[in-house]
């Protein structure tokens, strides 16, 4: 058995600000330039994709996402270096929590060589 856990980040009012799918957008979109690559990339719809960019927008105060119209060499959707940093920032926060539960889970539920939860054997 194993701990799982998801991390977010939410405002003052409980509104979800950041977690592991909007960073897996915006990552999308740094390696496609494109916001309908990136929403097909993590199979969500292109509405869905967006709405994380519009909720990005209006609870931070940077630009994340840039977005150049048309359909030329200069056209698409690329991330600000503040995107970067938010992204690698949430990583390490996040991984941080998962290594500190797997830690803990470990040393509270394996007493003596035993883990407390073990599963029931199939009879």
């Amino acid at each position: 058995m194993k701990v799982k856990i998801k991390v977010w980040i939410e405002d003052d009012e409980e509104n979800l600000i950041f977690g592991s799918g909007k960073t897996e957008v915006l990552e999308n979109i740094d390696t496609t330039g494109s916001i309908a690559e990136a929403a097909k990339k993590v199979g969500m719809n292109y509405k869905k994709a967006w709405t994380h960019i519009k909720i990005l927008e209006k609870h931070i105060e940077e630009d994340l996402v840039l977005r150049f119209k048309g359909r030329g060499e200069n056209s698409g959707t690329t991330l600000t270096p503040k995107a970067r940093e938010v992204i690698q920032t949430y990583k390490v926060l996040e991984d941080d929590i998962k290594r500190y539960s797997e830690e803990r889970f470990q040393e509270l539920f394996h007493k003596n060589g035993k883990e407390i939860l073990s599963p029931k054997e199939d009879k």
